[in-house]
């Protein structure tokens, strides 16, 4: 018996869920205009290296079913009422066991990768900043990258922990200064057009948001600026 159209369009779904492939995401490209773009962070257009680790959609309609995740659903003040969080979370206090490799891990590009496609019209260099919830002094850093390369700038950004609400902030964790010093995490766009700005894990249980990128040294407030996709 030949199949059918019909049973042919089912196997292609189960396909896509079983391998978490979307044809929607691949197309999506924001835009900097001005020398600000702005993205929420569930509008990824793909995630790697997810064995040990991996980034889930949290909202106010769904909580990912992944244990442990001690601290719950922050979805409700969140910038379109969802947000990313890598997880399991083994890790949220200076109590429980670190282990490299499985719930932190100091080498960017490595673990729960989050790549998104954006366009640049203006050259030079982009502070970056990130919307994020820390229920724990060890859910606070993440490192950010550009087009597979993962600069010094770019790594260790580190965030309050503890803080009972959404934050944005722009610091790098030093030898120094733990809690992280302001203006050095920036990334270097070298020529205009497409290029691909990643996300990845330093410390599990990490809340993610939103993040924007500006020639401006400008922290943003509320929601921070609206998305502006490529057209």
């Amino acid at each position: 018996m030949k199949n059918s159209p019909a049973v042919f369009f089912v196997l292609i779904l189960v396909v896509i869920a079983k391998y978490n492939l979307s044809f929607t995401k691949k197309e999506l490209v924001f835009e900097e205009v001005n020398g600000v773009v702005a993205v929420e962070a569930e509008h990824f257009t793909k995630q790697k290296k997810t064995s040990k680790r991996k980034w889930y959609l949290q909202s106010t309609s769904t909580s990912a079913d992944v244990q442990p995740d001690k601290d719950g659903n922050h979805a409700a003040d969140a910038c379109g009422s969802a947000y990313m969080e890598i997880l399991p979370d083994t890790r949220i206090t200076h109590d429980d066991s670190l282990v490299h490799g499985v719930n932190f891990t100091n080498s960017p590009g490595t673990m729960a990768v989050l790549d998104y496609k954006v366009y640049f019209n203006t050259t030079g260099k982009y502070y970056v900043w990130v919307r994020t919830h820390t229920s724990g002094s060890e859910d606070n850093g993440v490192h950010v990258g550009i087009d597979g390369k993962w600069p010094e700038t770019g790594q260790r950004m580190q965030f309050w922990g503890n803080s009972p609400k959404w934050q944005w902030q722009s610091r790098q964790r030093t030898g120094e200064v733990h809690t992280g010093v302001e203006k050095l995490i920036y990334l270097n766009i070298d020529k205009p057009g497409l290029h691909t700005i990643s996300f990845s894990m330093r410390e599990d249980g990490f809340e993610f948001d939103k993040w924007v990128m500006e020639k401006e040294f400008i922290k943003p407030e509320g929601e921070g600026p609206e998305e502006k996709r490529k057209k």
